[in-house]
């Protein structure tokens, strides 16, 4: 396309996706519902043709010599397509959050006052490589009474084009516009500069993808934006910890998987238990493979740690290395986690109340625990059930955002005639 072309087209789709989500705001559970279950449907019966389309991208792949990582996030297969149709029944079987009321409250006049939560309109949502994103991210913008604009990776383009014609049949057989969900259909990284910039049609933007991506968009953007830029999360070990517990947790956080936004990047050990703690916990991470980057102090207890710097402070490793600092107080913990951390989710492994409640009243990031692992950080363990993302923003949503995420609230009041005196 030319750039004028290009421009054409992305203001024709913006608008065709604003007059799509008037329909979507007061679209009933039940066709919402019904959307849902005919998307899996037919994922069933279209799956050779998305397997085709797949195949197509999978090729390309391996011709442009893509990672094999890669090449593995965009495959399709059957065993795909049925956890696809699964999630669909899963968002379908979950409550609508659009409608649902906050506790009313009466002032002296008799007038009821109320917060009733509606969809947020139109939300576009940018991604990488893995195509199940595209039904995922329909899914819950459908669900939640949204309108989306879907632009995936470049990788995935056939596949998220034969994945787009599986929501429009399950829109069009529950009576709903198909036009609620759009994937762009060209590769040209211009149509994302115009997606994130067409504030009179698009209410928020969702971006999906690695650090570069999201720093772009930030740059660029002129719709507001749910997102995270990394996950470098910190477990901090106590004096008064349960090292038995502290033991479990932080291998947990580290080995449950590296390449998750939630994954333990630092971990932090108050000077009293370290000599106890850090030289078996150090022994069962290198024997998993975990390459340790420690302080002075971490290296006079696990020799074969390398020196950490203040990059490795900072650094979001989504890989089996893991940087660790023994700090002299909860203090010196939170000031570093204060410095370094990307405000995604930090824990505290302590039996101590007031340890547990300072860390989780001071430390601000989007998710605190107490004796957890920060691999919880997903929707589905929050009770959210599917999620778009994960939020570090201060503004509307933080943390996993689920259904009601992707919504927000207006004031509704009630009356029987009052007037203003």
């Amino acid at each position: 396309m030319t750039t004028d072309t290009l421009f054409t087209a992305m203001q024709e789709l913006g608008q065709r996706a604003r007059a799509a989500s008037r329909h979507m705001m007061r679209a009933s559970s039940q066709a919402k519902n019904d959307a849902l279950r005919g998307m899996a449907q037919a994922l069933h019966e279209q799956r050779e043709a998305i397997l085709a389309a797949n195949a197509l991208d999978l090729k390309a792949a391996v011709d442009n010599q893509l990672p094999p990582a890669l090449v593995d996030r965009l495959r399709i297969s059957e065993k795909t397509l049925g956890l696809m149709a699964t999630g669909l029944e899963q968002i379908a079987a979950m409550p609508d959050p659009v409608g649902s009321l906050s506790p009313t409250t009466q002032r002296p006049n008799g007038m009821r006052i109320a917060k009733m939560r509606v969809p947020l309109g139109v939300i576009g949502i940018i991604y990488e490589s893995r195509p199940n994103v595209t039904i995922d991210a329909a899914a819950l913008c459908l669900k939640s009474g949204n309108a989306a604009i879907l632009r995936g990776g470049k990788e995935a383009l056939h596949s998220n084009i034969a994945l787009g014609a599986v929501v429009r049949q399950g829109l069009s057989a529950a009576g709903l516009p198909a036009e609620a969900v759009q994937v762009v259909e060209t590769t040209d990284r211009a149509a994302v500069g115009h997606l994130v910039t067409m504030t009179e049609y698009v209410d928020v933007i969702v971006p999906r993808g690695g650090k570069s991506l999201v720093a772009r968009l930030s740059a660029e953007a002129r719709v507001p934006m749910i997102k995270h830029l990394d996950g470098n999360c910190h477990v901090y070990v106590d004096q008064h910890a349960d090292l038995a517990v502290a033991h479990r947790v932080a291998f947990n956080a580290k080995t449950y998987r590296y390449g998750v936004c939630g994954t333990m990047e630092t971990l932090l050990v108050h000077q009293a238990v370290a000599n106890q703690f850090l030289p078996g916990l150090a022994r069962a991470l290198l024997d998993h493979g975990v390459e340790l980057r420690g302080c002075e102090r971490t290296r006079a207890l696990v020799p074969q740690a390398h020196a950490a710097s203040n990059e490795d402070w900072a650094t979001e490793y989504l890989a089996p290395i893991l940087a660790i600092r023994v700090v002299d107080s909860i203090d010196d913990a939170m000031e570093h986690i204060a410095t370094w951390s990307s405000g995604h989710t930090e824990s505290i492994v302590t039996e101590a109340l007031r340890e547990a409640q300072r860390f989780q009243r001071e430390v601000d990031s989007s998710s605190v625990y107490v004796n957890l692992p920060t691999v919880f950080a997903d929707g589905f363990e929050y009770g959210l059930g599917a999620e778009i993302g994960i939020s570090t923003n201060r503004l509307h949503a933080r943390g996993p955002v689920g259904l009601e995420g992707l919504t927000t609230e207006k004031w509704v009041l009630t009356g029987e005639g009052q007037v203003r005196g």
